[in-house]
């Protein structure tokens, strides 16, 4: 909890009920920024998140994702979302993925929206996505 000290002295503790906001979680509407094809085709119902590869369920930039779209599983991986992360690194309007093969290599040729430079520092786990970016924030 935290200490509430705005509005007098008789308030006393302040209780958090819902914690930290996940940014991409299971059922999360995403948007395929690639040029792949089967991100390009239009869906009558937008690609989903069913997994998040790490221990607590919730991805952020750089985690890769289990995707259901046009009734496939894909892989993804997160180069941006809505919920606003630490500081000097860029919120979105959308919850952008990437498609990738299970190897790692990017599906599509080219990202179609910029990419955070934060992705640069783990530039092993991605250098083939980093090759395809067009323009980095």
């Amino acid at each position: 909890g935290q200490r509430c000290s705005e509005g007098g002295a008789s308030r006393g503790w302040m209780e958090s009920t819902t914690g930290s906001l996940g940014a991409i979680q299971k059922m999360t509407r995403v948007r395929v920024v690639d040029n792949s094809a089967l991100g390009n085709t239009p869906y009558h119902r937008p690609p989903r998140c069913i997994h998040v590869y790490n221990k607590n369920g919730v991805g952020k930039v750089g985690d890769r994702i289990l995707l259901a779209i046009k009734g496939q599983k894909k892989k993804a991986l997160i180069v941006g979302h809505r919920m606003p992360g630490p500081a000097m690194t860029p919120r979105f309007d959308s919850n952008n993925v990437v498609l990738i093969e299970d190897n790692g290599n990017p599906v599509g040729t080219r990202i179609k929206t910029p990419i955070p430079t934060s992705l640069r520092r783990r530039e092993g786990e991605f250098s083939k996505v980093l090759a395809i970016a067009q323009n980095f924030v």
